[in-house]
């Protein structure tokens, strides 16, 4: 059986569901707004914290005001102290001993449980999402780990604002109403001078904070910087090396450290002028209560007692005042991380799935390009108008320069982008219109620049197919000549073979290795239709020939796109498209080609060491 307390933070954390289904949506780029908007499925725990927090001010300010009660019952002598008085004080001395602390606990369960334990994976969780949701291009503009360091700051900083608005500024507002209400009833004199400096106080936080907001953000832009230069230098270790360019990456990262420097510290100035503010204010707190004090005693109008709770009401708020400062440039410093951050999340995602959006239903694989443009938003470059079919089963190779529009053509398959004109159909659906996940399960793809997760042998190769058997993922592995060496890995944590981590990137493994392995990935795959980009390119002569063999299989029954530069691996393609300049040029057998005398056989008799010249034209 649980303990009251243990049930109690079960029952916090689990008013919230952090992964629970949302309607996705891009953010705006208000900080205030976004944080709003990731509290609004906490409406039921924040009236609970709002609850808590108020009985806790409450109970604080019935203790000082108790205080002062009792000085005003001690001052009649003890003589019969206790005998008058003894049992309203125990009273007292129990509700103090079991209110105050069952209070302070529930707000603090309900605060770090509820809000806190919630809130951070929440924020993290859909600001993820959404930058998952980005093309391809979005990633390559920017440094992985600087968007990571969005991720995760964008989240600590919404929690932790969530968190202050109850934990200190509520409870803050809740404490400084019922110290004016307590005042009131004790002179007008001693309320109407706190409630203007009250006034006061909170005037210079909301003209100071902002200002602290500011330079914060600038702050956290520097911090981002420094963060995605350091992991840009570890991500591309083996080029700096190669290249012996420590010294070089150590002077751009310093670069960014010595900015960081600056904004960082005129953040610290502007904290050091802060606290010299509030000492002012405080003295000033202690004067507008302490002089109306005494001057309303001499008169006979207050107490002992009043006057000692009123001092000890001001004494509180002084030292309230340094606390709600701090928590008020923390939370304009979150807001300005937060703004910083969705300088990444607000950006609209450009590939989206059109609501209801069906499933991709492949029959036979027939795909078909109809008038398809793509300029990457500029005047030229790209593809230009390119109309092509391919039949179901049909095997087709892709010949051209660089920049001619391969990769264009294919990138748009797989709707890494939205074509700019024209539409691409796969047996008779367009593609824009079907979801993104089912056209890319129904195409199994190898690069030639292939990179690993940062995970198992095993967890790489099932990504291709995750409800694979285990000898299904070794049959793969042993077609796609990988097997041998998978069973000699190792490492660092004395796992072997399949459980063996690769490294980031696949970095512990060859280059044909890692292409070995991602062939095996998409043997396992399966998929109807199948992308093949320098699929060998980092293979050597003798497992290439293995290989060539392997993919001759893997292409039965498949309709496959082959991109080559080396047109002997392309050769005995059922067809092979010429293109250049975003256009089809050429479009036939290898030897119909050949016989027409165009630019292929220019291809076919210049080409050196069986690669296209880059320009096209002489090697």
């Amino acid at each position: 059986m649980r303990n009251p307390y243990t049930t109690l933070v079960r029952w916090a954390e689990t008013r919230v569901d952090p992964f629970a289904d949302y309607t996705a949506q891009t953010p705006g780029n208000a900080a205030g707004r976004f944080v709003a908007a990731h509290m609004a499925g906490f409406r039921a725990v924040l009236g609970w914290a709002a609850l808590a927090g108020t009985v806790v001010a409450v109970l604080e300010l019935g203790l000082i005001w108790y205080a002062g009660r009792l000085v005003d019952l001690m001052s009649q002598g003890p003589q019969t102290f206790w005998a008058d008085h003894g049992g309203e004080i125990l009273i007292a001395a129990v509700l103090l001993l079991l209110l105050r602390p069952i209070a302070i606990g529930v707000n603090s369960v309900i605060l770090f449980c509820g809000i806190s334990t919630n809130m951070l994976p929440q924020v993290r969780w859909r600001a993820h999402r959404q930058l998952l949701g980005q093309p391809v291009g979005f990633f390559q503009s920017d440094f992985a780990g600087r968007l990571a360091n969005r991720v995760m700051t964008t989240g600590v900083a919404t929690e932790d604002t969530a968190f202050l608005v109850f934990e200190a500024f509520w409870q803050a507002a809740a404490f400084a109403v019922v110290t004016l209400l307590l005042l009131t009833q004790m002179s007008l004199w001693l309320a109407l001078p706190m409630a203007l400096w009250i006034a006061a106080f909170v005037g210079f936080s909301l003209w100071f904070a902002p200002r602290a907001g500011r330079v914060s953000e600038k702050n956290s832009q520097a911090n981002s910087r420094v963060t995605g230069r350091i992991v840009d230098s570890y991500t591309n270790i083996e080029t700096v090396k190669l290249f012996a360019h420590s010294a070089r990456e150590e002077s751009y990262a310093k670069s960014a450290m010595a900015r960081h420097r600056l904004r960082f510290g005129a953040m610290m100035s502007l904290f050091a002028t802060q606290q010299a503010a509030m000492a002012v204010f405080n003295a000033l707190a202690l004067l507008a209560v302490i002089g109306p004090a005494l001057a309303l005693w001499s008169n006979g109008v207050l107490s002992i007692g009043e006057v000692a709770a009123a001092i000890a009401m001001a004494l509180r708020l002084n030292s309230m005042t340094g606390f709600v400062m701090w928590m008020t440039v923390r939370t304009f410093e979150h807001l300005g991380t937060i703004r910083e951050g969705l300088q990444s999340l607000s950006v609209p995602q450009t590939v989206i799935d059109r609501p209801d959006a069906p499933a991709l239903n492949v029959q036979d694989g027939a795909i078909a390009f109809h008038g398809v443009s793509h300029h990457y938003g500029q005047a030229s470059g790209g593809l230009d108008g390119v109309t092509l079919h391919i039949p179901a089963g049909q095997r087709v190779g892709l010949v051209g320069p660089s920049g001619a529009g391969k990769s264009s053509l294919v990138n748009l398959l797989l709707r890494m982008r939205d074509a700019e004109d024209g539409r691409i159909e796969i047996d008779g659906q367009d593609i824009a219109t079907v979801r993104q996940s089912t056209l890319r399960r129904a195409i199994g793809f190898v690069t030639q620049d292939t990179s690993l997760m940062h995970r198992s042998v095993r967890e790489n190769l099932l990504y291709g197919r995750p409800d694979a058997t285990e000898a299904m993922m070794i049959e793969a592995a042993k077609r796609a000549q990988a097997h041998g060496f998978i069973t000699g890995l190792s490492d660092s944590a004395d796992r072997t073979g399949y459980n063996a981590l690769v490294g980031e990137r696949g970095v512990k493994l060859s280059g044909g290795q890692r292409q070995r392995i991602a062939l095996a990935r998409v043997i396992l795959k399966d998929a109807p239709i199948l992308v093949l980009d320098e699929a060998t390119s980092a293979l050597d002569s003798e497992v290439e020939a293995a290989i060539q063999a392997t993919l001759k299989q893997m292409m039965q029954g498949k309709t496959v796109i082959a991109i080559a530069h080396r047109l002997s691996t392309i050769a005995e393609m059922d067809r092979i498209i010429v293109m250049e300049a975003g256009r089809i040029v050429e479009d036939g057998s290898h030897d119909g080609l050949l016989a027409r005398g165009g630019l292929y056989a220019r291809y076919w008799q210049r080409q050196s060491g069986g690669f296209i010249s880059p320009k096209g034209d002489t090697p």
